[in-house]
């Protein structure tokens, strides 16, 4: 005998994927239920228009990724911690834009951070780009983060700065490992490994958001 799944009657795309299944078995009114073999279930959501039109697959894929983002992103906090505890952490786009002119083999990654209310700075813009450029020619892995106030708290800033303190510029960080240590941190193998695999699927500069805690 074909195995059977029950599914609730298509709801409306703004109740949500979630609503439209249930995992219940017979027993239900016909009128509430429609029965499907388990062969028809991913035809059923390839036809069903769910404005994205995506099928059960897609669906699976991109919980996959969104499961992927936050690994990467607790790793690029636990890097980021690690490398600032033991001075391997680089701030500043003119101080990283410095040290990738003097030694860029010490630098294994460049992480360019930036909200989104930030995106038409122009003079930003053009500086993320060379960055970009450079990070590429010299086989630097880069990622661009969004999370700036959570940035700096990682990192320790301080709410507000007071009297001629400045508040460090933390578009951009690097992250180096010099070339006399082998010092290596799970984020740092973690971070590598998601930027290699973007690159596999010609994403070349990778994203990420950091969340506020």
């Amino acid at each position: 005998m074909t195995p059977h799944v029950q599914v609730r009657r298509i709801s409306p795309p703004s109740e949500g994927l979630g609503r439209a299944l249930r995992g219940k078995v017979f027993g239900s009114p016909a009128s509430d239920f429609a029965f499907f073999s388990l062969g028809t279930v991913v035809g059923l959501f390839s036809t069903v228009d769910y404005n994205c039109n995506m099928t059960l697959e897609e669906l699976v894929a991109c919980d996959n990724a969104a499961q992927k983002m936050q690994t990467v992103s607790a790793a690029v906090e636990e890097l980021l911690v690690a490398a600032q505890r033991q001075d391997r952490l680089t701030v500043g786009v003119y101080e990283s834009a410095k040290l990738m002119n003097v030694d860029p083999d010490s630098v294994v990654l460049c992480l360019l951070a930036i909200d989104e209310e930030e995106e038409d700075d122009i003079a930003l813009q053009i500086h993320f780009t060379l960055i970009q450029s450079f990070c590429c020619d010299n086989d630097i892995n880069i990622v661009r983060v969004s999370g700036m106030q959570r940035l700096a708290q990682l990192l320790g800033e301080p709410a507000e700065t007071q009297g001629t303190t400045e508040a460090r510029d933390l578009h951009c960080l690097l992250v180096t490992n010099p070339h006399t240590d082998a010092w290596k941190s799970h984020g740092l193998v973690e971070v590598a490994s998601y930027c290699e695999e973007s690159r596999g699927n010609n994403q070349w500069v990778p994203y990420i958001s950091l969340q506020e805690r």
